[in-house]
């Protein structure tokens, strides 16, 4: 859909999504493969924590030039608590970006992302949205961008 768009395309555009982080072990299921009758041998048992661990979930927006503004979320992710975070942190990133007036909003087709609170509240507060094809992939770049930042920082 955009593929064919020259490079000044995504000039402006701030890519914005969330993501989960377990803070300790998985939050799915782990298989171990062993010999029949080795079930319960201690280099086939995977140490656990009660209640399941810790996770993290984060917001955050990117633009070509760099993250902005990482929020970290307490308690579960709905459409107001986006709507919130988009109305403290959005405008206030692409200001610092130095795009607040012309800057193009991109994000996946999550249902919180596409409620019509959303749409009504970006019809009046966004410049311009991109329209995300159907099946897009995660912005999953912001999770690559936030780990290699975390990184620099250690």
């Amino acid at each position: 859909m955009y593929v064919k768009q020259p490079t000044e395309f995504c000039k402006n555009v701030i890519f914005a999504d969330e993501s989960k982080y377990n803070i300790s072990g998985s939050d799915g299921k782990q298989k171990v493969w062993h010999t029949p009758n080795t079930a319960l041998h201690i280099k086939n048992l995977q140490p656990t924590v009660k209640y399941g661990g810790a996770n993290q979930l984060v917001w955050d927006c990117m633009e070509r030039s760099g993250v902005r503004n990482l929020d970290f979320i307490d308690g579960t992710m709905n459409k107001y608590v986006y709507l919130d975070i988009l109305k403290r942190k959005l405008k206030q990133s692409a200001s610092n970006l130095g795009i607040s007036r012309h800057f193009k909003l991109y994000q996946d087709n999550d249902p919180k992302h596409t409620a019509d609170i959303f749409k009504l509240w970006v019809l009046y507060h966004c410049p311009g949205v991109i329209k995300t094809p159907v099946q897009s992939p995660d912005l999953n770049r912001i999770v690559h961008v936030w780990d290699y930042s975390q990184q620099k920082i250690q």
